[in-house]
């Protein structure tokens, strides 16, 4: 692809190099100066699930209620 016509429509040449994955050449009165390739994809986790495991910590009396009855009552109002 001539420089010129990729100056002219440069986010759309971008937008199909990520959409096919094929990389697209650049030239400069027909000699290549640039390459646009796609990029690496990302690498995700093998074992993402339960990656948090023993990260939380518990403060405090997890069963009792927050509140007391008259506060419950004060929230009503």
């Amino acid at each position: 692809m001539a420089i010129s016509k990729f100056k002219a429509t440069c986010l759309a040449v971008l937008e199909r190099v990520r959409r096919t994955g094929r990389p697209v050449l650049i030239t400069r009165f027909g000699e290549p100066v640039a390459e646009v390739i796609p990029p690496t994809p990302k690498e995700r986790p093998e074992g993402w699930i339960g990656s948090m495991e023993s990260t939380g910590k518990i403060t405090g009396d997890i069963i009792s209620p927050v509140l007391e009855d008259s506060g419950w009552e004060a929230l009503a109002e």
